[in-house]
């Protein structure tokens, strides 16, 4: 059985992403060929003597169009030793956002970075926010190696900048590779063109990567997204039937499980969980169930459904860390929704405790944060969540702010100072030239 892995690329603009992202379902062998075909077609007709393998991931028009990815693009693919979700993110600064949600689910970031051009604000940026995140794993991929004639001293140097900028940023497991996206050099088959760096090849690092840590070992935590009332109309059966349907973030449920609802703070037990039209007496996340509970209690929407014996406490205060989103400046005592699990409340602003200085990986005081700033902030609000750390939980450990006018997303956050609770240590990689 192979395992899944999820990851996000990242990167500047014109680093390459999309071609070797091409390269790499390419040479795995993971491209049907009337895919390849169609590719080939278009290079051709753009009068290129070759195909051009980031038209595998840039599906959008406008992209096409202007050679640029602007909107996450999903893939999937697998190898003998395990199956992949790959999500192609955009580089340029605008389509930041973007890059936080390809990243808020991923196991592994892979980043590009040009080695003529080397560590540039927006790496700096997409470190920050993978740290933010607590991104398990990050590879560096050192791209276009060939248009420096393969020079291991200008790799290391590059290399030792991307090393240095990880650790300030607290990130702890963090590899460097020397790759040629467009000729395919270390990213499926090691290059003879390298023959100084000794290192797995992308896809064998991808493939050697330990696993994560499983939400299955983590208390339950289930969000409700609908109550199913009784409905007399469907049959019999259903006429005395109640269930709360929704997809367990974390955890396991059993029949006869002891569970508090929150934030009501009651306690009953779960009689029944049904999945796809059959009766389980186990369900574990990331599975889609409908809940039978023993008592007839007032659950709407929004509410969170927790093994009773590892209940999260409720806050109406949150200290987080924001990345900040919309054109709009955030500043203090906007009025704003805040979104947990399923549950929207409305919340203030009170405070913003600084933002991230992407230079020297520091917090400095200031006053507003601006599109694509990450800074710390305390919100209140309107009624209390069962909202847990970050660093402990990313299912209940994040939330978005939202316009309390259009809907629209203005920030992400996670619970906690992950600005302050930097670990400057990066652990010894295989992949990793230059010492931490």
């Amino acid at each position: 059985m192979t395992t899944l892995l999820r990851l996000a690329t990242a990167g500047s603009v014109d680093d390459g992403k999309s071609t070797l992202v091409g390269r790499l379902l390419y040479d795995s062998k993971s491209v049907l060929a009337d895919q390849f075909d169609a590719v080939e077609r278009v290079s051709l007709d753009r009068g290129l003597e070759s195909a051009d393998l980031a038209l595998l991931t840039d599906g959008l028009r406008s992209e096409r169009e202007q050679g640029i990815t602007i909107d996450v693009a999903y893939r999937y693919f697998a190898t003998a030793r395990r199956s992949f979700i790959l999500a192609d993110c955009p580089g340029h600064v605008q389509y930041t956002r973007n890059t936080v949600t390809g990243a808020s689910t991923a196991d592994v970031v892979v980043l590009l970075v040009d080695v003529r051009h080397g560590v540039q604000e927006q790496t700096r940026r997409h470190l920050a926010v993978a740290s933010l995140l607590r991104v398990p794993h990050v590879i560096v991929v050192v791209n276009k190696i060939d248009l420096v004639d393969f020079d291991e001293a200008t790799y290391v140097q590059v290399s030792g900048s991307v090393l240095e900028a990880a650790r300030a940023l607290g990130l702890h497991d963090v590899a460097t590779i020397p790759v040629s996206a467009l000729d395919g050099d270390n990213v499926v088959d090691p290059s003879t063109r390298t023959p100084w760096y000794d290192g797995p090849t992308l896809l064998d690092h991808l493939e050697q990567l330990s696993p994560v840590g499983d939400p299955i070992n983590e208390p339950l935590r289930f969000p409700v997204q609908l109550v199913i009332r009784p409905q007399s109309a469907a049959g019999p059966e259903f006429r005395d039937y109640r269930g709360y349907a929704g997809q367990i973030a974390s955890g396991v449920v059993t029949v006869g499980d002891h569970v508090t609802v929150q934030p009501a703070g009651r306690t009953t037990t779960v009689v029944g969980i049904d999945f796809a039209g059959e009766k389980l007496t186990e369900a574990f996340a990331p599975l889609s169930v409908t809940l039978r509970l023993a008592d007839d209690l007032d659950i709407a929407r929004g509410d969170l459904i927790v093994a009773a014996s590892h209940a999260p406490n409720l806050t109406q205060d949150i200290d987080g860390t924001v990345a900040w989103l919309a054109d709009a400046p955030l500043v203090p005592g906007i009025r704003v929704l805040v979104k947990h699990g399923t549950r929207t409340v409305r919340a203030m602003v009170r405070s913003i405790g600084g933002k991230l200085d992407l230079e020297s990986a520091e917090l400095q005081p200031a006053e507003r944060l601006e599109l694509n700033d990450i800074g710390h902030v305390t919100l209140r609000l309107a009624a209390p969540i069962p909202a847990e750390q970050y660093l402990s939980s990313r299912s209940t450990g994040a939330f978005l702010v939202v316009d309390a006018q259009d809907g629209g997303t203005l920030a992400a956050g996670m619970v906690g100072d992950a600005l302050l609770d930097t670990r400057p240590v990066l652990s010894n990689s295989t992949a990793a030239t230059v010492p931490a």
